[in-house]
């Protein structure tokens, strides 16, 4: 059935009324048989009901605004039934958070029964009258995707950060509410296209540009840098596209503070500026002198780090660090913190780099031989008789990417006036600068659509296009446009065959573009970004600076990635033996034998508490406050990204810990045992709080600790089943034992992230298959991406 019912996608069964007629005569058919087998099930479900949940959920009590007295009989096996309270049953009775805790519990035998019933039912009912939901037919590229669209289309790195506003962010990802484009983001969007053009095509500038980075002023500059040469310390790598070779200047700035003197700098030291890793000058610092009394000269102990070099176009990594001066062994034990970036608590022991300025070109001559070039001039012409000709191919081929469909000569119809007219000013090589900037703008690039074939009508369901699978695939999995090979697979109509879909998502996802899955899902679903904006204090945690706030993003990275190209299964992500270190990190975690900057794998064991995402200190900052941890913000985040069931928001005026508690020595415990005191907090607190204390053994910055406030840590606790819990090894098994909650959570980010929209109750039915199909194939990573891939909400739609 599966087979026959995924053939359906096929062109040679089209037109859309035999898909329609087909589906009407079955349904009809399957309905009336469905209905008999369904009525034992029915009684079934309903008897638990009143054994176990109407003396909550009546007419009268109307507990959570459900009656489940009659809920049975209205169910109807049709199209506009609605399903959603149903699943709200499902989901509250699979994680075992019905019946609540304190009331007399049906056994496990009783429960997975009803719980069987109550899915089959559901399951067999979405089968005939699926659930596609409501995904916006227009939607614009979000930041991301516009600057790995520009990386694939044009063979050139921008920051996108630089020249697009962020993007909103719902239902837990910024790719949902992008369907709007105001004239203010058009402008942005225009000047962009501008910019990027001449960029990748190394035009003319209009006067010298310039790149200004900012070192942030919590990161410690004392250690080797990752990227940048054994025996250094400090300073940035940067990657930087050259648009012409030519002269460009450098300017440095070392940082300063409060008061603007010069920070660690108290005898000579050299600093080096690379250009792709060779030493291309060396200046020397020289500490700041004062006359007398006088002012320190820390003005001009950074006034002369200036210095023009020559660079060829195209892209270069420019490193500029500090020769290492290795101190005494007296000297490194002096030191009690890693961080070494405040002058009141920990000062910096040696000067850093506060901002590089890069500015040019000065004298240019030409935009080289670049990968952007090769890119976009794949054709030249060998007059003015051809030029033409020349432009339609190279827009031609640019636009099918861009637009990622075939091009129509309507299409080439603005890129070539533009083009034609610049041409005739400027030359060739502006005209093509001219036509690109135009297709960066044009809504066929910057929006993706589907479109409904004039055939079908209103209400219907129909399978999306070759094309716009090809499309919705690739900004899944990279985030990023179509490339050639997925291109043609879709204008030739093989695309949407099952079989060439599974090779296609298996070599996507063995693509460098993959690590979007990494860098966009992953950083959103996990709550990474945050972690940019947590600045825990520093009376607390005097240790903790940006170089730690990176590992602890980079280690999490990794151990996602890991899962990823090894195609292992997702649980992984929640236990495992092994994580991925630096030696600030493992100096943080208290793990020895870790040296250097570079990140690789360790093995750790119970010893060390680390592994799954649960114990990551990533995880661990972003759900904690400045002061301290939250066990009510970890239980909310485990509960909402783990388990799938994120708690209501807390009723109004309710006063937080700190306006309720008069001694603030008690413990995180004791103050949130008040609001468990409040009956309009103990319904959720009761759910979320045990969760959240099996994390209490970590603090708020992801470091293990035995005492909280000069008492011991107790972490015990019930979960909802009533099974008790008493730290983070009862909970990674608890979590680990019931993989269809957590792999079901996961596919909804997935689906969430794949299909732009937020996923709703009824879409439980096809998560339920997409985890069961996974399950036999031991819940691997690309089990779960082919099931979204190949599932109805991603290939079918229904019109409007």
């Amino acid at each position: 059935m599966g087979a026959f019912r995924n053939n359906l996608l096929q062109p040679p069964l089209r037109p859309w009324s035999l898909f329609v007629a087909f589906w009407l005569t079955f349904g009809t058919f399957l309905s009336s048989a469905l209905t008999l087998r369904a009525d034992e099930r029915l009684e079934q479900i309903q008897g638990f009901l009143n054994s176990h949940c109407i003396d909550c959920h009546n007419s009268i009590d109307m507990t959570a605004g459900l009656n489940l007295e009659e809920i049975t009989s209205e169910y109807r096996q049709s199209a506009e039934w609605d399903s959603t309270p149903w699943e709200k049953m499902v989901k509250k009775l699979a994680t075992r958070q019905m019946p609540p805790p304190g009331v007399v519990r049906p056994d496990e035998v009783e429960i997975e029964s009803s719980l069987a019933a109550l899915e089959s039912i559901l399951d067999e009912t979405a089968e005939v009258f699926p659930f596609l939901g409501r995904t916006d037919p227009v939607r614009r590229l979000n930041r991301t995707e516009y600057q790995n669209a520009i990386r694939d289309l044009l063979k050139i790195e921008i920051d996108a950060r630089e020249l697009l506003p962020a993007d909103q962010s719902g239902h837990g990802f910024d790719n949902v509410t992008v369907s709007e484009l105001s004239p203010v983001l058009l402008s942005r969007y225009i000047t962009a296209a501008e910019r990027i053009s001449r960029l990748a095509v190394g035009g003319p500038m209009r006067g010298p540009d310039g790149l200004t980075v900012r070192l942030p002023a919590d990161r410690t500059q004392e250690a080797h840098v990752e990227g940048l040469p054994l025996g250094t310390r400090g300073g940035t790598l940067l990657n930087h596209h050259f648009p012409q070779s030519g002269e460009y200047e450098i300017q440095l700035k070392l940082m300063r503070d409060r008061d603007e003197r010069v920070e660690g700098i108290r005898e000579e030291h050299q600093l080096d500026v690379l250009l792709d890793r060779e030493l291309v000058h060396q200046f020397t610092i020289l500490p700041p002198r004062s006359s007398g009394d006088g002012p320190r000269t820390d003005a001009l102990v950074d006034a002369h780090l200036k210095k023009r070099f020559h660079v060829t176009a195209g892209p270069h990594a420019i490193g500029v660090t500090f020769p290492r001066k290795f101190s005494s062994l007296s000297e490194i034990n002096r030191q009690p913190f890693e961080a070494s970036f405040n002058r009141h608590r920990h000062p910096r022991q040696t000067p850093a780099i506060y901002e590089v300025s890069i500015v040019g070109p000065f004298a240019p001559e030409g935009p080289g031989d670049t990968a952007s070039r090769r890119q976009i001039f794949t054709a030249h012409p060998t007059g003015p008789e051809d030029e033409e000709a020349c432009a339609k191919k190279i827009l031609s081929r640019l636009m099918r990417l861009a637009y990622r469909r075939p091009v129509t000569e309507s299409d080439l119809a603005i890129p070539m006036r533009f083009f034609e007219e610049r041409n005739a000013a400027d030359g060739f090589e502006a005209g093509i600068e001219s036509a690109i900037a135009t297709i960066l703008v044009n809504p066929h690039f910057l929006f993706r659509s589907i479109v409904v074939p004039q055939d079908v009508a209103s209400g219907e369901i129909y399978p999306i296009s070759d094309l716009e699978l090809a499309s919705q695939l690739s900004f899944f999995l990279w985030s990023s446009l179509p490339d050639d090979e997925l291109l043609t697979l879709a204008s030739d109509g093989q695309l949407s065959d099952p079989a060439v879909l599974n090779a296609q998502v298996e070599r996507m996802l063995e693509d460098s573009r993959s690590s979007s899955l990494v860098q966009n899902f992953a950083a959103q679903w996990l709550y990474l970004r945050n972690l940019d904006s947590f600045r825990p204090d520093r009376r607390l945690f005097p240790n903790f600076d940006d170089n730690l706030r990176k590992a602890l993003r980079r280690e999490t990275e990794l151990h996602f990635e890991r899962v990823l190209r090894e195609d292992r299964n997702v649980l992984d992500l929640i236990q495992t033996d092994t994580t991925f270190l630096n030696e600030r990190l493992a100096q943080h975690y208290e793990i020895p034998h870790v040296f250097g900057s570079h990140f690789r794998p360790v093995k750790v064991d119970a010893d060390t508490q680390r592994g799954g995402l649960l114990r990551q200190g990533s995880v661990l900052a972003v759900t904690s406050y400045a002061t301290r941890t939250s066990p009510t913000i970890r239980g909310s985040w485990i509960l909402e990204n783990l388990i799938g069931t994120p708690p209501p928001p807390p009723p109004p005026n309710i006063p937080s810990l700190k306006e309720e508690t008069k001694d603030a020595a008690v413990t995180v415990r004791e103050r949130l045992a008040e609001h468990r005191a409040n009956p309009a907090c103990a319904s959720c607190h009761d759910l979320i709080d045990p969760i959240g204390f099996a994390l209490e053994h970590f603090d708020a910055v992801g470091r293990w600790r035995e005492f909280d406030q000069g008492e011991e840590i107790d972490t015990s606790g019930l979960f909802a089943d009533g099974q008790p819990i008493s730290g983070i090894d009862d909970l990674e098994r608890h979590l680990v034992s019931n993989p269809e909650i957590f792999v079901g959570t996961l596919t909804e980010k997935l689906m969430t992230f794949a299909l732009g929209r937020g996923i709703e109750f009824r879409d439980a039915p096809e998560i339920r298959k997409i985890v069961r199909s996974a399950a036999d194939h031991e819940y691997q990573f690309s089990s779960i991406i082919k099931g979204i891939v190949l599932s109805k909400p991603f290939q079918m739609r229904t019109a409007e």
